[in-house]
């Protein structure tokens, strides 16, 4: 009687990321990140210091145009360390969300040949920009820290014991830009409008998520609206750990983490169910 190591069988869970699996796959997992991390800046002079390039000029020019010219508060912090610190969580967000809303248009020539649990493509993007966060961060901290020792007196931030959340506000971000990048993706497979359009919702959404300005300076009329975005009280959190500047409120990270939940749900079910068939819509 012989005996199967392997059996193929079809899902019948929609709400299942099959993580079991996926863990089977770690090797593929892990060349899969090394792929997504070293295909970005290939072929580039400067390489990795794109890493640091890109939030430093990206910061200056704020800087430059929300501070100088539009006159726009830092909520009393050095406008570099405010706007970095912003710029620094945004990235990652938005990063993974763009990436993975591509998963299945961008590897189709893949899934269409060789079967692994298709979860493993996101996932892979997901850590990738893990470490691209992970050096971002480090330049924040470099920043701060420079700020804290040689600021004196002049240097009002005060770091809390909340700066032990960062790796729940990691792990909220990751399953934002997941759970959104794999509804978005299920989703082009029939409707392409959706590429172009998530091009100005990620662009609109940094707008009305507090990194280029405090929650304080946002009139009471409209802050009920930026409220309801779930990357304000993870910016405001992460603002709130090192410098003590604006705000913390478990309520409104709890509603970070609940909008994350139902999205993750929302697009798990989706995924799974057009990962059956999107070959044909491809």
């Amino acid at each position: 009687m012989e005996n199967f190591t392997l059996e193929i069988k079809p899902k019948s869970k929609l709400f299942d990321l099959n993580l079991k699996e996926a863990w089977r796959y770690r090797d593929l997992l892990f060349l899969f990140v090394r792929r997504d991390f070293v295909s970005i800046y290939k072929q580039t002079v400067l390489g990795p210091l794109w890493f640091f390039i890109q939030p430093i000029l990206t910061t200056l020019m704020q800087m430059f145009i929300f501070n100088n010219i539009a006159n726009i508060p830092s909520d009393g912090l050095p406008p570099m360390v405010f706007l970095l610190s912003g710029n620094v969580m945004w990235q990652y967000f938005s990063s993974c969300l763009n990436l993975t809303s591509n998963t299945f248009r961008g590897n189709a020539g893949i899934f269409g040949k060789v079967y692994f649990p298709r979860v493993i493509t996101p996932l892979s993007m997901v850590i990738s920009q893990l470490l691209k966060f992970g050096v971002q961060l480090g330049l924040f901290l470099i920043i701060w820290s420079g700020y804290m020792l040689l600021g004196g007196d002049t240097i009002n931030m005060q770091p809390t014991w909340h700066i032990a959340l960062l790796p729940v506000l990691i792990l909220i971000m990751a399953g934002l830009g997941l759970g959104a990048g794999m509804l978005i993706s299920a989703l082009t497979t029939k409707y392409r409008d959706f590429t172009f359009l998530l091009t100005f919702a990620v662009q609109l959404m940094m707008y009305a998520t507090p990194i280029i300005y405090p929650l304080s300076f946002v009139p009471n009329i409209y802050k009920k609206y930026i409220l309801l975005n779930p990357m304000t009280g993870i910016i405001e959190t992460f603002r709130y750990s090192f410098t003590g500047a604006g705000s913390f409120s478990w309520e409104l990270l709890g509603y970070s983490f609940g909008f994350m939940s139902v999205l993750m749900f929302l697009g798990t079910i989706v995924f799974n169910r057009v990962e059956k068939t999107f070959m044909d819509t491809v």
